[in-house]
């Protein structure tokens, strides 16, 4: 098999070049779907030879079943790992899985584990509702209070979960001191960056042991493909290798060429995600009906130091509350002209939620509001358009109410 060429670290070369092969059969520049579930072996020698060398955690010359394996998902995993300063990733068939998948993997019947409670609502869930069934039980504390995080570990701690930035509110974790207070307790942690993407924040390099991203966002960029990611060491990420060929999430080869498609243009598009986040959070900000605007750019914001000096860019996610309640939060949403209603982001097209009634929409009004999601609250998940056309959608919908 041909080595692959070493490559400057940039994150736009990357994105475009790393994890391929420079020449491929057939002299295909674009790296092919491989729509096949069976791959044959030409005698009982190369079988045997495949047996006997096959790794895990490297790229194969070669594959045996599509349930173990797919050259388009390979060349997918190799890029991911490479923007992300990874060993190994793993691609799995939604975000979801990806954290499900883990959790259930790393953690057995007895154990303990904590997450923040700014996580993701369905992540919360899980741990709450599902692992409890097989003896696993979860703590969550506040998202940014290392004394009550440091407080929960127990001795059967396992690991600590938690998401940088969250969603919807764009907190970020001082990854730095997350990772000194499991490693003096020799807690493994577990960082979801689908916000951040490896663009603006790798967060392995603080010594996070995996890193999780929703592949359905940013990643692949066009809203048109579900999967999940896990990013880390090989000695992590074998195992749940393994266990993905018994479990059987995988992501088939017309997916797989849709993410490598979308990862080639990557760090172009999430730079203007983040100008985008800027210049919408300052005219919000500055904007007499909005009443509290939540982007890391502003210095207003709770974790605008810790973002600063941790991430290359501040992300396309801008949440606020429409001053005067949800009536006319929702008077506001329907006036706009290029947002659409959607529960998803990271994709080309902004899109927008009234968080109460899109993802919320069957937490009681109580639990709401201790997740800090009021009725006027509105997420707008920035795409790719002109920043001007968007601030003058924004102005225009704004004096509609």
């Amino acid at each position: 098999m041909e080595q692959k060429t070493k490559l400057p670290s940039s994150p736009s070369t990357a994105a475009v070049h790393a994890g391929e092969q420079r020449f491929r059969a057939h002299h295909s520049l674009i790296v092919p779907i491989f729509q096949t579930s069976v791959y044959t072996f030409r005698n009982t020698e190369a079988l045997i030879n495949f047996t006997e060398e096959h790794m895990f955690w490297d790229e194969p010359e070669r594959e045996e079943y599509g349930r173990y394996g797919n050259p388009t998902v390979r060349a997918v995993e190799a890029k991911i790992a490479a923007l992300e300063g990874a060993q190994d990733a793993i691609l799995v068939s939604s975000g979801m899985a990806a954290v499900t998948s883990t959790l259930l993997l790393m953690l057995s019947s007895g154990d303990h584990m904590i997450l923040t409670d700014e996580c993701y609502y369905s992540t919360l869930q899980f741990c709450q509702r599902f692992l409890p069934r097989y003896g696993i039980e979860a703590s969550i504390v506040p998202h940014g209070d290392y004394a009550a995080l440091e407080a929960a570990i127990r001795p059967n701690t396992r690991l600590i979960f938690s998401e940088s930035p969250t969603n919807p509110f764009n907190h970020c974790i001082d990854l730095g001191r997350l990772v000194e207070i499991a490693q003096r307790h020799q807690v493994k942690t577990i960082i979801d960056t689908t916000f951040a993407t490896p663009i603006n924040l790798r967060a392995l390099a603080y010594g996070v042991d995996l890193v999780i991203q929703s592949v359905t966002k940013y990643l692949a960029g066009h809203n048109d493909v579900m999967a999940g990611v896990i990013i880390g060491r090989n000695d992590l990420t074998t195992p749940l290798r393994q266990a993905q060929g018994m479990l059987g999430g995988v992501v088939d080869a017309h997916a797989a060429y849709l993410i490598l498609r979308g990862l080639k243009t990557l760090a172009l598009r999430v730079a203007r995600h983040n100008a985008n986040g800027v210049a919408v959070a300052r005219f919000l900000a500055d904007h007499p009906k909005v009443r509290k605007v939540w982007h890391p750019s502003l210095e207003s914001h709770r974790d605008h130091g810790l973002a600063s000096a941790t991430m290359q860019g501040f992300g396309g996610v801008v949440s606020f509350e429409i001053d005067g309640g949800a009536e006319r939060a929702y008077h506001f949403i329907d006036a706009l002209k290029i947002p659409t209603i959607g529960p998803s982001l990271g994709g080309v097209e902004t899109m927008i939620s009234p968080l109460a009634l899109m993802g919320y929409a069957e937490v009681p009004p109580e639990e709401r509001l201790t997740l800090g999601i009021r009725d006027e609250l509105v997420r707008l998940c920035l795409g790719i358009e002109d920043t001007d056309d968007l601030i003058a959608d924004l102005c225009q919908a704004l004096e509609q109410i």
